[in-house]
């Protein structure tokens, strides 16, 4: 669905496809001040829901992580921005690849330590931790997308993201009941996996 040009979600599609390198975008100007605006509400909140609990003299506060996030955004040359929930499913993957690249940076040598763990949108895998190490997930996630791709999109999403199933349904340009039943899925397997990773 293409978003409405004169709404806030519009303007935010054409500023980012305007801003892409390819076309002659830079990432700075008024035109990415304004898009940072229109942006960052979510970009943070979907930062802080990635984010667990903060640990003293920690740097990646979730507006660092939106700032990041945003800043390699504006740089995707080859993506057809579409709408609101292709930008939160894009935005996801590029938090979690920040994440999983902080986390074997900052804290390799104490793997479990406090800043690797993100916090589960809804408890999704019926636990009774509400975060996990981000690598531990990180790595199951990898292996599930070996077995199954989309169902591991479509956990990345509504695990990571926060998208609906409808919005999901969305950034994959499948039907809904596709979703839920990959969801399923997906849930179960990653709910094996991680209680089989010591710490997880």
């Amino acid at each position: 669905m293409v978003p409405d040009p004169e709404s806030p979600q519009g303007e935010a599609t054409r500023l980012l496809r305007a801003l892409a390198p390819g076309r002659g975008g830079a990432g700075d100007g008024p035109e990415a001040e304004r898009l940072w605006e229109l942006v960052y509400d979510t970009l943070r909140g979907l930062a802080n829901r990635m984010l667990a609990s903060e640990r003293a003299g920690h740097t990646l506060q979730p507006t660092a992580l939106a700032n990041e996030a945003y800043m390699r955004l504006i740089q995707q040359d080859e993506v057809q921005w579409q709408d609101r929930a292709h930008f939160l499913g894009v935005a996801t993957q590029v938090m979690r690849r920040l994440l999983v690249d902080w986390a074997r940076g900052h804290d390799a040598a104490k793997r479990g330590g406090g800043w690797q763990r993100v916090t589960l949108v809804d408890d999704v895998l019926a636990g009774p931790a509400s975060s996990l190490d981000i690598l531990a997930l990180d790595q199951a996630m990898t292996r599930l997308a070996a077995e199954d791709a989309r169902a591991a999109r479509v956990a990345e999403l509504r695990m990571l993201g926060g998208l609906s199933v409808k919005e999901t349904s969305e950034v994959l340009g499948i039907a809904t009941r596709t979703v839920e039943k990959d969801w399923t899925l997906a849930r179960l397997w990653l709910a094996r996996a991680l209680a089989d990773e010591p710490g997880a």
